[in-house]
């Protein structure tokens, strides 16, 4: 079989995460919003908004699960629970944007900072030590 006959690979998981944020990029600067440009005010303004829409966006979440304990019309809708983690994700990436973070930046503090959760479950994390994230 020649190379032209196999199958496409799938992207790996860092292409996939470069893609979304190459996409929400995309989707802000149709929306006026460039977070390539933003001084200090409106890198300010931008973490306010991202993150009262993240907070809203976790509301919608919330209301996707019964969580009234005293209410029994409720029903899980699994379906809208995950369009709304999507819409997190979408305000999440718009975020480490205004932070002028990339995918890679993303994936690289994420993996220190589960190293160092790791650590902190193996020591019994007994103390909080905000000192451990500045090296991060």
């Amino acid at each position: 079989m020649s190379d032209s006959d196999s199958q496409p690979q799938p992207p790996v998981a860092s292409d996939m995460m470069a893609t979304m944020f190459a996409m929400q990029r995309d989707l802000n600067r149709r929306i006026g919003v460039d977070t390539d440009t933003m001084d200090e005010n409106a890198q300010i303004e931008w973490v306010l908004n991202y993150t009262r829409a993240m907070s809203q966006e976790l509301a919608e979440l919330t209301d996707s699960v019964p969580w009234k304990w005293w209410a029994k019309y409720q029903t899980f809708d699994q379906q809208n629970a995950r369009v709304e983690v999507v819409d997190l994700f979408h305000f999440l990436i718009s975020l480490a944007q205004t932070l002028g973070m990339t995918a890679q930046d993303v994936y690289d503090l994420y993996m220190k900072k589960n190293e160092l959760n790791w650590k902190r479950q193996k020591s019994g994390y007994t103390e909080k030590d905000e000192s451990d994230n500045r090296d991060l």
